[in-house]
């Protein structure tokens, strides 16, 4: 069970009180963003005063976000989308408290993503790693919470928006939640180690080839090739006419 957080500290001394989880839906606004650490205040507060504990792990927060492969796309993307929300939503539909006409969508988007979710901006309008130093910045203005909740719009159209979730799920979630950190590690450890590891390798698999006539045939014409296609790249790179005949210093003569 959970209880709303909005603007009031109502909610989070609800969810003190009782001991429940909390959700913070007004983090969809620069200003909902600013004042989380100072509303959880309000939930540990009334906790005290009723003898119940309130769990970071229970806190839901909602963002917002578009993503897309780069930044000046998921811009293009959302920028039409979340103009017409803002201004006949927010603006003329609820009459939201702040929120006011603006009549150029790209001040608007600049308004609305600046700084993403780390400061000044409401929303997330970027890459996935856009998306996750800011959850993660969050974390740290807020002290820690337990749930990002995105919330769902129409500032993009359908394909779009259903390749941003998909983006989310691929990369965000996974380096959010910690999955790839095993995988990191493991990369971190063979890079500070490659020397040793890397070269082991080598020596053992030249000299299981070496060991062997045909293996050695074999690779002695591999490299062969492999130089030849690199004389040819090159001799291509400097405009020179690329003769596949044999050359001193354009790798070793084809054995066969």
């Amino acid at each position: 069970m959970a209880t709303a957080s909005s603007i009031s500290p109502s909610g989070m001394q609800i969810a003190g009180k009782y001991g429940i989880g909390v959700l913070s839906i007004a983090s969809t606004s620069a200003e909902g963003l600013q004042a989380l650490p100072t509303q959880w205040a309000f939930a540990e507060e009334a906790a005290a005063a009723n003898g119940t504990t309130v769990d970071r792990g229970d806190w839901r927060v909602l963002m917002s976000w578009h993503i897309a492969e780069t930044k000046e796309q998921a811009r293009r993307e959302s920028v039409h989308g979340l103009h017409r929300w803002h201004n006949e939503y927010n603006v003329r539909v609820l009459g939201r408290p702040g929120a006011n006409h603006v009549e150029d969508p790209w001040d608007l988007l600049d308004q609305v993503s600046e700084s993403g979710a780390e400061g000044g901006g409401a929303a997330v309008i970027g890459t996935p790693d856009d998306l996750i130093q800011a959850i993660n910045n969050l974390q740290k203005v807020t002290g820690g919470f337990g749930v990002v909740l995105g919330f769902a719009h129409d500032w993009a159209n359908r394909e779009n928006a259903r390749r941003s979730w998909d983006m989310v799920a691929r990369y965000v979630i996974p380096a959010v939640n910690g999955s790839l950190q095993p995988m990191q590690a493991s990369a971190d450890y063979v890079e500070a180690n490659k020397a040793e590891l890397i070269g082991g390798a080598s020596a053992a698999v030249m000299s299981k080839i070496m060991a062997h006539e045909g293996a050695a045939a074999a690779m002695a014409t591999t490299m062969a090739q492999m130089a030849e296609r690199a004389a040819k790249r090159k001799a291509k790179k400097d405009g020179v006419d690329n003769d596949p005949a044999f050359r001193p210093g354009a790798g070793l003569p084809n054995p066969q």
